[in-house]
């Protein structure tokens, strides 16, 4: 394979993967928990090397989820205390157990043989040239085997789980009424996030993989409210968004995970925009068709309180509205035949309208 189809590639899978561990994370409102935890595993991915010299995937992702689970029990811990709430929870614990990773590398550079800007930022430009090698034999790209493993993990969890993860998240406890355990389900998602982050960053960085963690499935979340089409949604938009990125950066000539999380923020403002159902201008229509029928309700009621029929020319001063506004209303119920005009200039409820209300 060319190495612009192994770059693509890493990154659909990495998309693909963290879009469909992240959907659970956004419908469970821990959006916020996916950056504690893809930040805070660079404490257990330091602590590993430290101790066994050994950058192996699978020393990684058990330190990694170590500190991910760490992380989730403190939060717990320090929001059942009553003092802070949970987002002030998440604030305060992640930012100490990153901080301590950074410090490491800082403070120990002989032992910890890993770079701050490669974990976050990362490099996928460079995953081509990083092969797993088997006694000797060229398998392939690292990147494309780990991922696509974590990948394969991620589809098989959601398959055995789908029942239990979706009734812990809309209804926790109907969960526990009926024999599941909500919080052996949470540290379950959770562990999975922390593996999927620790495999993915190697290759894109912390910071991509928050963005694919969170925008696919808040992007999927506009555009349809089925639990199965958002769980495929939320893996398409991140894989989409690794290829649309990779030509974005070459287009541009800049930076591709950049790229990528680019072209995640721009679709997820398409959506918000454009979404059919819970899109902005959809939302601004049905408003807009809320309030002409609301301003035609009131302009009938006010015409059938008065026997006698209401004058156009009168509308605007018993309603003070503007002059555009009166005319709309009026058109309204005129095209919808809800009031009737006579040759005077009066206006009247008309026959089917009263007996409608009555």
């Amino acid at each position: 394979m060319s190495a612009p189809t192994i770059i693509m590639m890493t990154g659909a899978l990495v998309g693909a993967s963290c879009g469909l561990i992240g959907a659970w994370l956004v419908l469970r409102r821990l959006a916020l928990m996916g950056d504690a935890i893809s930040h805070s595993v660079l404490l257990g991915i330091v602590a590993v090397f430290a101790v066994t010299h050994s950058r192996s995937p699978l020393y990684m992702v058990v330190g990694a989820g170590a500190v991910g689970l760490l992380t989730v029990g403190l939060v717990a811990w320090v929001q059942r205390t009553g003092l802070v709430k949970e987002d002030a929870a998440i604030g305060l614990v992640f930012p100490f157990l990153f901080a301590l990773g950074v410090f490491m590398i800082s403070r120990f550079p002989t032992t910890v043989h890993i770079d701050v800007d490669a974990v976050l930022f990362g490099e996928i430009a460079y995953v081509p040239l990083y092969r797993l090698e088997f006694f000797g034999l060229d398998l392939g790209v690292k990147a494309i085997w780990t991922i696509g493993t974590m990948l394969a993990i991620n589809i098989v969890l959601v398959l055995l789980l789908y029942k239990e993860w979706k009734l812990s998240t809309f209804d926790a406890g109907f969960a526990a009424a009926i024999g599941f355990s909500p919080v052996l389900l949470h540290y379950v998602l959770m562990a999975a996030v922390s593996a999927t982050t620790v495999v993915s960053f190697d290759a894109v960085g912390a910071v991509l993989v928050v963005a694919m963690l969170i925008v696919p499935a808040a992007t999927a979340q506009l555009l349809t409210r089925n639990l199965l089409h958002l769980l495929l949604l939320s893996m398409g938009i991140g894989a989409s968004s690794a290829v649309v990125g990779y030509y974005l950066a070459r287009w541009l000539d800049g930076s591709v995970a950049g790229a990528m999380a680019t072209s995640l923020g721009i679709m997820f403002l398409l959506a918000f925009l454009f979404s059919p159902t819970q899109g902005m201008l959809a939302r601004a229509q049905v408003r807009a068709r809320q309030r002409r029928s609301f301003l035609q309700d009131l302009l009938v009621a006010h015409i059938g309180a008065k026997p006698g029929g209401v004058a156009i020319d009168s509308l605007p001063q018993d309603f003070g509205w503007a002059r555009t506004t009166t005319d709309r209303a009026l058109k309204d119920a005129l095209a919808n035949r809800r009031i009737v005009e006579s040759g005077q200039g009066m206006l009247s409820v008309s026959q089917a309208s009263a007996l409608e209300e009555r």
